[in-house]
């Protein structure tokens, strides 16, 4: 099919259209506010002014170091050592390039360039390097006043206070930075990472796609392995997109009430071999749902009732919710079963064995 002139103009537009995806409003103000107040640290610490017989000056490439940080955390170039090393390291070549170049527009070419070798054979690229080597050369009193103290004062103190702040304000909005840490333990407090991660592929082999599609600046080992699992787990529930929970919830339901002695709950896990019992008021009213781990928690005393060891904060889908939709609740540490109602009244359950056996039958069929 021939191509017109016009679809290669729209398909060039759109190539120089934004290549990044909408950002959540709450992630938004999150990386704002914490930028500012990451800046408005260092100007405090490290004033606007020319201080310069103690180094202490805020140099314009910290902007963008923090945009690094506080907007795109994730990034191999911003985490603490590409930015901390890598602004470092930049501010040496400038430096240098000052001293021993004494043509202005030789030494403002060469100072990127050497700073982007520099960071490259020391694994710490961080793109605000370039403009700390340029910062240097095109502020000769600068370089010259404070020499190679300039390196310490302000370009690596000024970048580890970043850091710092970076650090604490994603902890209080609940990212992960530094990304790139030791695993933790796995849910169940063992050394296997969690289900829907476990990829077949260690991280060896991860880096090597990463190096060989020339990523590894772009994308670290773990965000490659979250992005695999995320796009697997995607692919199956897709699959079984062509069912719904009516189609295998359990409907026969074993159920308890409000006031049932927990005692009878264990003997109907005993007797049926469940995992979870509903726990059901006048109606047909589902008021929560009790799990064999409730009762583990809570010592099998006469007096306590079904209604104070159930757990009541359960997702909740339909009959005609797609099977799909339940990977992600049913996953591993998840919950254990998920009701299927009909407005308030409880009209079936599906279990981690139903929707295994559902994903069976959606394999088999191909």
């Amino acid at each position: 099919m021939t191509v017109t002139r016009r679809e290669r103009l729209h398909r060039g537009l759109r190539a120089l259209g934004p290549a990044v995806g909408h950002t959540r409003p709450r992630d938004v103000v999150w990386m704002v506010v914490g930028a500012g107040v990451g800046l408005l640290i260092c100007a405090a610490l490290l004033p606007l002014g020319q201080d310069l017989a103690r180094g202490l000056i805020m140099v314009a490439p910290m902007g963008a170091t923090a945009v690094l940080l506080f907007a795109t955390p994730n990034s191999p170039l911003a985490q603490p050592w590409s930015a901390v090393v890598g602004n470092g390291v930049a501010a040496l070549v400038g430096v240098a390039v000052l001293r021993w170049v004494p043509d202005p527009r030789a030494a403002a070419a060469l100072a990127p360039a050497g700073a982007i070798l520099a960071m490259l054979l020391m694994r710490a690229l961080h793109p605000p390097g370039g403009a700390v080597a340029l910062t240097a050369v095109l502020s000769p009193e600068l370089g010259q006043t404070l020499g190679f103290g300039f390196v310490l004062a302000p370009v690596m103190a000024g970048t580890a206070m970043l850091v710092a702040v970076a650090v604490l304000w994603h902890r209080l909005s609940g990212r992960v930075y530094p990304f790139r840490q030791p695993d933790p333990p796995g849910r169940h407090g063992t050394a296997d990472p969690a289900p829907e991660v476990r990829l077949g592929l260690d991280s060896g082999t991860l880096g090597a796609i990463l190096d060989e599609l020339r990523q590894s600046a772009n994308l670290g080992v773990a965000d490659l392995a979250r992005l695999i699992g995320a796009a697997e787990q995607a692919a199956a529930a897709h699959g079984l997109n062509r069912m719904v929970c009516g189609e295998f919830m359990s409907r026969d339901l074993v159920v308890l009430t409000p006031d049932a002695p927990v005692s009878e709950a264990a003997v109907l896990f005993a007797r049926h071999g469940f995992s979870s019992l509903p726990v059901v008021g006048p109606g047909g009213v589902l008021e929560g749902v009790i799990f064999q781990l409730d009762l583990i928690r809570h010592d099998l005393d006469e007096g306590l009732r079904a209604a104070e060891v159930m757990t009541t904060d359960l997702p909740q889908v339909k009959a005609d919710t797609p099977a799909g939709a339940l990977l992600p609740l049913l996953a591993d540490g998840g919950d254990e079963a998920i009701p299927v109602m009909e407005g308030p009244r409880i009209v079936g359950i599906v279990t981690r064995t139903d929707l295994l056996s559902a994903l069976a039958r959606a394999l088999a069929r191909g």
